[in-house]
């Protein structure tokens, strides 16, 4: 399991640096990079959500919209077998293959 937290609708993995002796983090699903850090883990949360503010702070300031970490639009390929073998696994189930493919990743991303 991944050291994980999030704030704001950003997410980020966390680990520590026994070396530095500190808590270290960055946030996920984005291009630009944010990070934070802390001796403690309040002091890692306070810095997360100090770095997440001054990012939203600075899009805003710079008129360049913050990335958001998903759209909710995605784009996969598969094989054919693979796609038609989605198509009636979600027709059994009686949904769309965009409910059925949307469940089905979920229940993995959540394992």
């Amino acid at each position: 399991m991944m050291n994980a937290m999030s704030y704001r609708g950003y997410s980020a993995r966390v680990e520590f640096d026994p070396r530095d002796n500190i808590f270290w983090g960055k946030v996920l699903g984005i291009k630009d990079s944010i990070t934070f850090e802390g001796a403690t883990v309040s002091d890692l949360t306070l810095d997360f959500h100090n770095a997440i503010d001054s990012y939203l702070k600075d899009s805003a300031a710079t008129g360049r919209p913050a990335q958001k970490p998903a759209s909710g639009k995605m784009m996969l390929r598969v094989p054919p077998e693979v796609h038609g073998s989605a198509l009636i696994a979600a027709q059994a189930a009686g949904k769309s293959l965009n409910q059925w493919a949307a469940e089905v990743l979920k229940e993995a991303a959540e394992t």
